[in-house]
């Protein structure tokens, strides 16, 4: 009786179930490309995938000098094909959040390893699947938690730090901000530093300069026997005018001697007189010009040794007034970095979006199979019959 009564209760048993086992017969390579991988993939997201934190940051760089001036709406558009130079400071921190540098430096600050090694899922986790504890592993994943970018529209940077605790995505992102400043503030003074090296640089050579002028210039004069040419010139032509003066008025009682008593003892007198301020009109006349010794001969080689301690002076009184404005510039900030909005501590995970990633699988998945499908279809079709 027990094998007459399993016939008729397997026999429709097999034949509810032939129905799908044909449809999955069928269509084997749909399911095993498409159904089951979705499957695994909302059996992770749905039950394995772990929450992640995300926190962000925005953040501009100023400068307490920059100046703001009234465009016209074409200047406007011109400008924004160009970047200003707080942005392009920006973009050098950004540049710095993304190199191996601050992940030493958040390894340092904030135990960046600890807060990413046997947290999450296996998947998500640090150390990965087939990877090591290495620093470059850790670069690796860091560079897909952490993201800094720049919002060309603002003009904000933008600091986004994921984790799998609110606490450890607050305590990065603040981290990277705090690193991020100390950058700006190092390359201030890295500029500052450059600027006030070669202003004193510049002095130093000025000053130098203008020494070996001074030095020149007195041993011109040393030599030359003269404290300034042009005043010693002219002292000598005054005295000389004033000989030239004395002459005329002796030869003019000279004449009116002669017409009026032609017999006057007093004319030879007169006449030597008048003889001995020719001789030293003409020698005051040869202390100026006429000779290799003559001060006008020893002007031109004054005129430029005085021209060149001039110069000089002046040149290191430009580098003094450079140096105190170089100096004047390092106490106070070039750039600064002023945060919009600061590193919150995320309330509920917003990653991963599970619905979505498991609608984004299926769809990819599909489009693959399909593509696949046709390819092989296509393959067939002109494939040369036997």
């Amino acid at each position: 009786m027990s094998v007459e009564l399993s016939v008729p209760i397997d026999a429709p048993t097999e034949h509810r179930r032939s129905p799908f086992a044909a449809w999955v017969k069928k269509r084997r390579w749909f399911v095993i490309f498409v159904i089951v991988p979705t499957i695994l993939a909302a059996l992770y997201y749905g039950l394995f995938a772990s929450d992640i934190y995300v926190s962000e940051a925005r953040f501009v760089i100023k400068s307490p000098d920059q100046k703001r001036p009234q465009l016209s709406s074409l200047a406007n558009l011109i400008q924004t094909t160009g970047l200003s130079s707080g942005q392009e400071q920006a973009n050098e921190i950004l540049e710095f959040v993304r190199s191996r540098d601050a992940l030493r430096a958040l390894e340092q600050t904030a135990g960046i390893r600890a807060r990413f090694t046997g947290r999450g899922d296996l998947l998500s986790r640090f150390p990965g699947p087939f990877q090591d504890n290495s620093f470059e592993n850790l670069y690796k994943y860091y560079s897909k938690m952490v993201d800094a970018r720049l919002d060309t529209e603002s003009g904000t940077a933008i600091l986004t730090a994921k984790a799998f605790t609110p606490q450890d995505a607050y305590a990065i992102n603040r981290n990277l901000l705090n690193i991020s400043e100390a950058m700006v503030n190092r390359l201030n003074m890295r500029a500052q530093n450059r600027a006030i090296t070669e202003a004193q640089r510049q002095v130093d050579l000025a000053r130098v300069r203008a020494k070996q002028a001074r030095v020149a210039l007195a041993g011109y004069r040393n030599a030359q026997q003269l404290i300034d040419p042009a005043k010693q010139a002219v002292g000598v032509i005054e005295i000389s005018n004033g000989l030239i003066a004395t002459r005329a008025t002796l030869q003019a009682q000279l004449d009116l001697m002669r017409r009026a008593a032609p017999q006057n003892p007093a004319i030879p007198t007169l006449r030597n007189q008048i003889n001995a301020l020719s001789v030293q009109i003409a020698s005051q006349d040869g202390r100026v010009v006429g000779s290799n010794g003559g001060i006008a001969s020893k002007l031109g080689g004054y005129e430029g040794l005085f021209v060149e301690q001039e110069f000089a002076t002046e040149s290191l009184n430009v580098a003094s007034a450079a140096l105190v404005q170089a100096r004047n510039d390092a106490q106070r900030q070039q750039f600064y970095l002023e945060r919009i909005v600061d590193a919150n501590q995320p309330d509920m995970p917003l990653l991963p979006r599970r619905m979505l990633s498991i609608i984004v699988v299926a769809a990819v998945l599909t489009c693959l199979y399909f593509i696949g499908w046709m390819l092989i279809v296509g393959i067939l079709e002109h494939a040369p019959e036997d």
